[in-house]
């Protein structure tokens, strides 16, 4: 009988969507590069009512499956995509439809559906969150490309997804072009913001107060309810108790360098590119590059001082900190503090990624829901949170609002939030810890309330030292002035 859906590439995500399938009673082709991996893949039992068959070459997995063709690829973004589309071609007919299931570039999966189409094949840039168990038991999945393919994969995807809690699928057909990818990229940049923002809030919490570890860890699965409830908040509280056989914490020995794989890097560059003002997520990258500096950071310890408010004192390993104080009401003031600066700062994350799509849909002509988005963003998803319902609810009252910080719910959140925001950025001023995310945050909020900036000055300067013009708040937009300074 013939397979409903080809997957090549058998890496653990690959071979989890697989199981998925085979539970959800598909019957599934699957192909990797290596024969061994395959046949290693294959010894696996076959969950539910579905069927698992390995194929050793790309002419056989397409001629196993159904027409039309549903592939998926699950292979290293970049060259790898290209070079599997054209080893599939040649067993290929129009209205076949190929899934890219990995973390492409957005523009690279235009380019893709734009010549897939010209040869009448049906080309799918799908971003799917939620990495291995994600996978195995129901992902965030975005889909977005040409539009033809939908109706035949829509009943699959939406099989596959994550479940709310109500049973609504966290997967719908996002828009055209490179929507879905692009969708998934600003996905990825938001999840960089909200887990720096938990390593600021976890470094403030050590050198802040007087807590130990264990009481640590319990502050913030205490958080993981109302509001700032999310998987990452979760899996920290857990990272924070888990220790190693001898009873030293794991976190301990992990070095202090996070890597990155673009995603982040990416969303921040297309944000440059087109003047979006992504500060909290483009911080959060710079984070991980100045944590990579391992070695520097080690050396300038040692010889930079810190001319903090308070007298130097080491803490828990930490040197250069200003003494964080002991009384345990002072310690419950600061946990406050940090619970609202967290809330308030993952709010101007997500606000801004929304911020990002919004510009790229209006440019791109993508009309992209961003009431849906968050609505598949609640369940599978690295960031799916409480809040997301509040995102989908702001755009529900209001299609077309130009910020989530514009919507009465979240206005009244950051205000009645922000004096522990202030109050935890002001702290570590004092005491020189460094809180990229949680201070860009807080002067994007700033900023943006801002009626008059002082932008007027540095455009006072451009004419002064180049001509470069000005207008006139006494003038209409668009009209531009020099002064002979």
């Amino acid at each position: 009988m013939k397979k409903d859906l080809g997957v090549i590439g058998l890496a653990v995500m690959g071979q989890n969507l697989i199981l998925n399938m085979a539970e959800k009673g598909y019957r599934v082709a699957a192909y990797n590069r290596t024969p061994e991996k395959t046949k290693e893949f294959l010894t696996q039992e076959t969950p539910g009512k579905g069927e698992i068959c390995g194929y050793f070459s790309l002419k056989d997995l397409c001629a196993s499956l159904a027409l039309p063709r549903k592939i998926l690829l699950m292979v290293k973004a970049g060259p790898a995509v290209d070079q599997v589309v054209e080893e599939l071609l040649p067993y290929l007919n129009p209205g076949d439809i190929i899934l890219d299931g990995g973390n492409s570039h957005f523009s690279d999966t235009e380019r893709r559906e734009k010549q897939l189409s010209e040869r009448g094949i049906l080309f799918v840039g799908t971003g799917i969150s939620g990495g291995e168990e994600g996978a195995r038991r129901g992902p965030s999945i975005m889909p977005g490309g040409n539009r033809e393919a939908w109706p035949h994969l829509k009943e699959i995807l939406l099989s596959l997804a994550a479940k709310t809690d109500s049973g609504e699928p966290c997967c719908t057909w996002i828009g055209p072009g490179g929507a879905g990818h692009f969708v998934k990229m600003v996905h990825n940049g938001i999840e960089y913001g909200d887990m720096q923002l938990l390593a600021e809030t976890w470094h403030l919490l050590r050198s802040l107060t007087s807590l130990k570890e264990e009481e640590i860890a319990e502050t913030f699965s205490a958080w993981n309810r109302d509001n700032l409830e999310s998987y990452l908040v979760e899996i920290t509280a857990e990272i924070l108790k888990t220790r190693e056989p001898g009873g030293k914490l794991v976190l301990e020995s992990i070095l202090d360098s996070a890597g990155q794989k673009g995603t982040g890097l990416w969303t921040s560059a297309m944000a440059l590119e087109n003047y979006v003002p992504l500060t909290l997520i483009t911080e959060a990258v710079f984070a991980r590059n100045l944590s990579s500096l391992v070695e520097e950071r080690r050396k300038a310890e040692g010889i930079i001082r810190g001319n903090l408010l308070s007298s130097p004192a080491p803490g828990r390993g930490l040197t250069n900190r200003g003494e964080h104080p002991k009384d345990k009401n002072q310690d419950q003031e600061m946990v406050e503090a940090l619970g609202q600066a967290l809330l308030c700062a993952k709010i101007i994350s997500y606000a801004q990624g929304f911020l990002l799509m919004r510009r790229f849909s209006e440019e791109k002509n993508w009309s992209l829901e961003y009431g849906e988005i968050a609505k598949i963003w609640r369940g599978g998803c690295i960031i799916r949170s409480s809040f997301l319902n509040r995102i989908a609810e702001a755009y529900k009252r209001d299609p077309q609002i130009e910020s989530l910080l514009l919507d009465p719910w979240f206005e009244e959140i950051l205000y009645s939030n922000q004096p522990g925001w202030r109050l935890s950025v002001m702290r570590a001023a004092q005491f020189g810890i460094p809180t990229p995310a949680l201070s860009s945050g807080l002067a994007f909020f700033d900023g943006y309330r801002c009626g008059r900036l002082p932008a007027n000055l540095i455009q006072a300067q451009r004419d002064y030292f180049g001509a470069h013009t000005y207008e006139r708040i006494d003038r209409p937009r668009g009209e531009f002035y020099h002064t002979r300074w």
